[in-house]
């Protein structure tokens, strides 16, 4: 049973608790059409919201700049990332500013005509700090520490310490109870001055910001304050908390309670004497390399929208699978500046990382965007960026590095040959991982099929396919322009398999083929061409329209990681939670593994069954598997 004011009343609103601040725009527009006298409400109401978006973007620009792992990697201070269960469970980390936004209209309805609001006045600054120190700060202790009774922390604080990595939002990940105190703690500087006749709308605004500001510091879990600063100046570290300070109290939960200021821990005696030789260390260490990743996925920017999937950005809309909402319309302009940018200056950057059976797995980024691989201007530019991504993993001591999507492009780099021919004695393991994209659209194939039509026949992937299935003794008509390409895949293949090796050149040809194999983007009008009941398996990107409503689609060749995974937060391009893409997973399995072969160039059909059979054995499974048995 759940203890009383443990839960939001807004809960079961879920996104619609947001009209809730529907009575205050309504209450500033109709202030606005009466008389002088209801101008006061009007402004109240429209400030109201204004803090409330500001403390929204405070969280928000803090978990960016946390999560920004190419500036954060080596301050951080939990080192273990944070899961869909802990971004889940912050969803509703706002909640606090709707509750504090209703607490505040309340104080000024009841207390309008005492308070008057300049824009300035120095006294209220005095005074705020004054009552905020000698009220909030040792109030907030006295508290905090009674939540750590057994009772309290059970039944309440318990919430806030669940997030197993702190960031800034689980400073708002708490329970109602808490927040309607901590909304008393934050009240009493602001009311307090305010009846003093010091109060200002700069002083408000001040202090709020500055207060959200502060927690956000605290559980941003990478640190920022220098020791040079508390070197300088000792006393300093009595007065300001460091996040190193206050992760220390939420690992080990019986030291470090003040709010922002330790001196109240000092006096309290539950000082934590680990607080400043860790933070120190950290504080050091923060110039040097941190952890080398066993491997390493190297990916980039599909288009404009999808850069805006990135986790460090927008954190509960890169937790699910991508696809365009309306509310990234109004930063596309802001996407277009950053895209030239990145062309101009930006290097490789790490954006993600996760844990594998002790194995640190992350994922690089190179800073262009799809259309750029197809211009040819820009091609040198971009190997260079590869060829340096791959040099420095390289020298980092990293085992394997795999290539994503357009980064191992034939037309571009011979699918990675180029970089293993240049540097012939390089110690990282090149993978293009086509080897397990194909082994996944492979066995998604019905044993019993006697025939498919394969379009893309002629590429990297649609050749093995072809090579594979033939040996199957399966027919495979595929379709291509150019004999000389079909025969030479034709001569590949042994002797007495040979002939289930077929070349067309229309689609009419496969109009009595039910499996349809999509290596080349189709239009609605050809895929007219398949019969009903047809299956489109597809290796295509971007994936085909699903046309026909009696046929079935096929998803892009991906592989769910193994349940034992640990700290993924985000999803890749338009995945399921958990699911990563194939040449994705076949960089794992070749790390895991330990092979210290390059897997570049052409696939070799002969390595299918063996890189399916390994993938088999640490735990990955084919999404297509994972449907069929749900």
């Amino acid at each position: 049973m759940e203890s009383s004011l443990s839960t939001w009343p807004w809960d079961y609103l879920g996104s619609f608790k947001y009209l809730l601040y529907g009575p205050f725009i309504a209450k500033w527009f109709y202030s606005r059409s009466q008389e002088e006298n209801n101008l006061k409400e009007a402004t109240w109401c429209l400030h109201i919201l204004i803090i409330c978006l500001l403390r929204c973007t405070i969280h928000s620009v803090w978990n960016t700049f946390s999560n920004m792992l190419f500036l954060t990697r080596n301050r951080r201070i939990i080192k273990e990332g944070v899961d869909f269960k802990q971004v889940d469970n912050e969803w509703d980390w706002d909640n606090f500013i709707l509750l504090q936004a209703m607490i505040g209209s309340l104080g000024f309805y009841m207390l309008q005509d005492q308070i008057n609001l300049p824009l300035w006045d120095f006294r209220g600054f005095l005074a705020i700090i004054i009552l905020h120190i000698t009220i909030s700060e040792p109030l907030y202790y006295f508290l905090h520490k009674c939540f750590h009774g057994n009772y309290l922390f059970n039944n309440y604080h318990s919430l806030h310490h669940s997030s197993p990595v702190p960031q800034p939002f689980t400073a708002g990940h708490a329970t109602f109870f808490e927040h309607i105190i901590l909304g008393g703690i934050i009240g009493i500087p602001i009311l307090g001055s305010c009846l003093l006749g010091y109060g200002s709308l700069t002083m408000i605004y001040g202090y709020v910001l500055i207060f959200d500001w502060l927690r956000c510091l605290g559980h941003c879990n990478f640190e920022i304050i220098s020791h040079q600063l508390f070197e300088a100046i000792p006393f300093l570290k009595y007065l300001i908390y460091t996040p190193t300070y206050h992760s220390l109290h939420h690992t080990e939960k019986e030291t470090n309670y003040c709010l922002f200021m330790p001196i109240f821990d000092v006096l309290g005696d539950t000082l934590n004497p680990k607080s400043w030789e860790m933070h120190t260390k950290l504080s050091i260490e923060s110039g040097k390399n941190g952890r080398v990743p066993d491997f390493v996925f190297l990916a980039h920017v599909v288009d404009m929208t999808s850069a805006m999937h990135a986790p460090f950005l927008f954190r509960s809309f890169a937790s699910t699978p991508f696809c365009t909402r309306l509310f990234l319309l109004p930063f596309l302009p802001l996407v277009f500046v950053f895209m030239f940018v990145m062309w101009a200056y930006s290097k490789v950057f790490l954006a993600t990382f996760y844990n594998l059976r002790g194995r640190l797995h992350q994922t690089w980024v190179v800073p262009r965007f799809g259309f750029q691989y197809f211009l040819p201007f820009a091609a040198e530019g971009i190997n260079n960026q590869i060829e340096q991504a791959i040099l420095r993993a390289d020298k980092l001591g990293v085992k394997v590095i795999s290539l994503a999507a357009l980064n191992k492009n034939e037309a571009l780099n011979g699918g990675g040959t180029l970089f293993v021919n240049k540097h012939p004695n390089l110690k990282v393991r090149v993978v293009h991982g086509n080897t397990l994209t194909a082994a996944v659209i492979l066995k998604e194939i019905p044993e019993n099929v006697s025939e498919v039509f394969l379009t893309g026949a002629t590429s990297k992937l649609g050749r093995v396919i072809a090579l594979y299935l033939c040996r199957r003794q399966v027919r495979v008509l595929m379709l291509t322009m150019s004999t000389e390409r079909f025969q030479k895949i034709q001569k590949e293949a042994p002797v007495e398999y040979q002939k289930y090796l077929v070349q067309i050149t229309k689609y009419q040809a496969a109009k009595n083929c039910k499996a349809w194999i999509v290596g080349k983007w189709i239009t609605p009008r050809e895929q007219s061409y398949a019969p009903k009941g047809t299956h489109f398996h597809q290796f295509v990107v971007p994936p085909i329209l699903a046309f026909r409503r009696d046929c079935t689609y096929g998803d892009l060749a991906a592989m769910r990681l193994p349940e034992d995974v640990q700290g993924v937060s985000s999803c890749e391009y338009t995945m399921e939670r958990g699911v990563v893409h194939a040449c994705h997973a076949g960089g794992v399995v070749h790390s895991l593994e330990g092979w210290t072969h390059h897997e570049v160039g052409a696939i070799d059909v002969n390595r299918i069954d063996l890189v399916w059979d390994a993938a088999m054995k640490h735990g990955l499974k084919p999404v297509s598997f994972l449907k069929k048995t749900d």
